[in-house]
């Protein structure tokens, strides 16, 4: 498939609905397109334009593809186990109302999973009174779709595959559908937002989870990113990364250390 083919096709989802395929790695840009083409059962890049010009659902199948919506509540546990111990405390201890952002939230497991650990945090420090007006935890995609599903709150058996016991019990119903408890969603919101096209959400903020998502832009994406992310963080905020993600550049400079097994990092 061509080169001029491919360059045509970016260019118009970019146009048409803003997806902004540019700052994507172009292989993974081209595996994905290729997966849905071999579902509609077309083989250039031309006639798959035209397939998106008839049916307008096949593009929200198509950027359901590039978005990657895959998720578990308390993915890598490892990690939401570092952020209890090591995060989550020294936030709080601050005193002052708190704001979280967790980018690309898909369908809410990641902002329901880091809000359940600061209930569980305010429990144990008697503060639970408080938490309403000391939490705010923004999750934000840019897929509408996956956003609705996200407001619901509910989920299904396979999303607790990484989620410990004692949490699955005191966090969410115990029989279909699984919903998260209102004590914890109420501390969550949600709004549509391009990480790529828009700033981050008005700071300061205090924690930003932006995990699995960098490792699918090119790297001056990545560089710009990190730049947005610190200059949004409160100083001494934190930043969580995805395990197979690092920073780059002038960021490395920028962030401490907290934990580079769980790529914790802290706002210098």
């Amino acid at each position: 498939m061509s080169d001029a083919g491919f360059a045509a096709l970016t260019a118009k989802i970019a146009r048409d609905r803003g997806f902004g395929c540019a700052s994507y790695k172009e292989k993974c840009l081209r595996r994905r397109i290729a997966v849905r083409m071999r579902a509609r059962g077309v083989h250039t890049y031309h006639d798959y334009a035209r397939v998106l010009d008839d049916d307008r659902a096949e593009y929200d199948r198509l950027l359901d593809a590039l978005t990657i919506n895959v998720t578990k509540l308390f993915r890598n546990w490892e990690t939401y186990a570092a952020v209890a111990e090591k995060v989550v405390p020294a936030l709080w201890s601050l005193g002052e109302r708190l704001s979280v952002w967790s980018a690309g939230c898909s369908s809410g497991e990641e902002p329901y999973s880091i809000a359940a650990l600061f209930h569980r945090h305010a429990e144990a420090v008697g503060g639970l009174a408080n938490l309403p007006s000391r939490l705010d935890v923004l999750g934000s995609d840019i897929d509408a779709r996956v956003l609705e599903a996200a407001e619901r709150g509910t989920f299904e058996e396979v999303d607790f595959a990484d989620t410990p016991a004692e949490l699955r019990l005191r966090y969410f119903a115990d029989k279909p559908p699984f919903s998260i408890a209102s004590d914890v969603k109420r501390l969550v919101r949600f709004e549509k937002r391009d990480l790529l096209a828009q700033s981050p959400p008005a700071g300061p903020l205090h924690l930003i989870f932006c995990r699995n998502v960098l490792i699918y832009f090119d790297r001056d994406t990545q560089e710009r990113l990190f730049e947005g992310f610190h200059r949004a963080l409160a100083p001494g905020g934190f930043l969580v990364l995805g395990k197979v993600e690092t920073l780059l550049g002038a960021a490395r400079s920028r962030f401490a250390v907290v934990d580079a097994r769980e790529r914790i990092y802290r706002a210098a």
